[in-house]
Formats: structure tokens, C-alpha cells, sequence
């Protein structure tokens, strides 16, 4: 039997919104329905609708007025051009608000690519938070680790069992008065190692894709490093830019 794959329902949301407005079904300036009335149409959570209509309006296909709800634009000039990256999702990923559970959260010594996103030796002692997202229906998508300096980390409290509520990124310009002003990603593939063969349900030979993200202040110094794990058939990295 064929593999076929399935989009995640947030991303099926995306999709077919996308595709109303194209069609003209949503015509520009008319407000979308409601998180509650799309939760119930398409039989999702409402974190999911939030996290859809999230990327919408980062791409520029929606604008939200406070109170009022989330009105069409249009398709932009390039659509996606302007789309958040993936570490920027990450970074700003609510942990209160979407599945998932954090597997473990402690001192640990820093991997040799880690070490180098965070300008260390490599075995530094560095915190590590590990959390498993899931897809709305239970299912395992992919395993982020978070690692960073362990000082700053405790003061912003990333040291505690505590969700992350709002993201990373605004909680250490909130607390810590730490900035990331920009990030660099790389992306991998590789054979997926023993824990993630085990919290993603992979057999041994499975491949993943590694997303290695350096969050940076604006002077270029390491704020925190990711290292984001995901199966590698049920994700796709896509880019679109202008070539003028």
C-alpha cells in the first residue's frame, strides 16, 4: 500500500481558507467567520484555528482588529514570501496552548553542534528542555530540545516544569531582558537517534530531519540554541522569495 501523506489539520485549515479567499468566496475586506464557528466547521480544537489563522496573518493574508476579528486582504504580492520561518515558529511557540508534553528539564552537557551554535566547548554544562509535540489527534510530530546557557535560562525561569506561555522569545525579552534579534537555521537529515526512535514511534531505519536553530542578539551573540527533530515523512520544508 502507498504511503500517502496528511498535511496536519492546522495546515489543512490554511489550505482551505487560502482557497476560499482565491476564489473569491472571502473577497478582500470581508471578515472571516469567527475561531469558534471555524472550530466547529472544520471539527478541530480552537488552539488550532488560533495557530492557522496565526500564519495567515504573518503571511499577509488576513489582518486582526481587536474585538472586531480577522478580516481578508487578499493573496499577497508573494504569497509566502514573507512567511515566519520555522525557527521563528519555534521560538514563538506557546507551549499552554498547543499538544504536546515537556519529557525532561535539566543541566546536561552540551552536544558538539549544540556547543558550537552557542559559541561553547563542546560537554559544556548548558540547560536542556526537551518537549514531544503532538498533532491534535495524540499523534507525535516532532521533538524540540531547547538548549541555552544555564544562568540566563534559570532567570527566565526555563528551568521549571511551567509551560511556556507566549513563547521563548517574548518570555526572555519579558524576564530576562534578553532580544533575539535574528536566528540562523540549518536543516539535516539523518538517522534518527534512540530516544526520538522511541517518542515518535520510528522503526530503527527512519530518517529525520534536524532543524538546527542559533537565536542571536543583534550583536550576533548566541542567545539559545534549538534542535528540533522531525520524522521525516511527515514533514516538508518550503521557501519562496523574489529573485528581482
Amino acid at each position: 500500500m502507498p504511503f500517502e501523506y496528511t498535511p496536519p489539520k492546522y495546515a489543512q485549515v490554511i489550505a482551505e481558507l487560502q482557497r476560499r479567499m482565491e476564489s473569491g468566496e472571502y473577497p478582500p475586506g470581508s471578515l472571516l467567520p469567527s475561531e469558534h464557528q471555524l472550530s466547529g466547521e472544520f471539527a478541530i480544537a480552537r488552539p488550532t484555528v488560533v495557530r492557522a489563522l496565526r500564519v495567515l496573518r504573518q503571511e499577509g493574508w488576513i489582518e486582526t482588529q481587536q474585538g472586531k476579528g480577522s478580516f481578508v486582504r487578499g493573496r499577497p504580492a508573494l504569497a509566502r514570501a514573507a512567511a515566519e520561518r520555522r525557527g521563528q515558529a519555534e521560538l514563538d511557540r506557546d507551549e499552554s496552548r498547543e499538544p504536546g508534553e515537556l519529557i525532561s528539564v535539566g543541566t546536561a552537557a552540551a552536544p558538539a553542534r549544540i556547543a558550537a551554535l552557542l559559541g561553547l566547548e563542546a560537554g559544556t554544562a548548558v540547560l536542556s528542555r526537551r518537549r514531544l509535540v503532538r498533532q491534535d489527534d495524540g499523534e507525535p510530530s516532532e521533538i524540540t530540545t531547547l538548549w541555552m546557557e544555564t544562568t540566563a535560562a534559570e532567570r527566565a525561569g526555563l528551568d521549571t516544569q511551567e509551560p511556556v506561555r507566549g513563547g521563548v522569545r517574548s518570555l526572555l525579552a519579558r524576564v530576562a531582558g534578553l532580544r533575539i534579534d535574528h536566528v540562523v537555521e540549518q536543516v539535516a537529515a539523518r538517522r534518527a537517534e534512540p530516544h526520538e526512535i522511541r517518542m515518535l514511534g520510528l522503526a530503527r531505519s527512519s530518517p529525520v530531519l534536524a532543524l538546527y536553530v542559533s537565536a542571536r542578539d543583534a550583536s550576533g551573540n548566541p542567545v539559545l540554541a534549538l534542535d528540533v527533530a522531525m520524522p521525516g515523512d511527515l514533514h516538508e520544508l518550503e521557501d519562496a522569495y523574489s529573485v528581482s
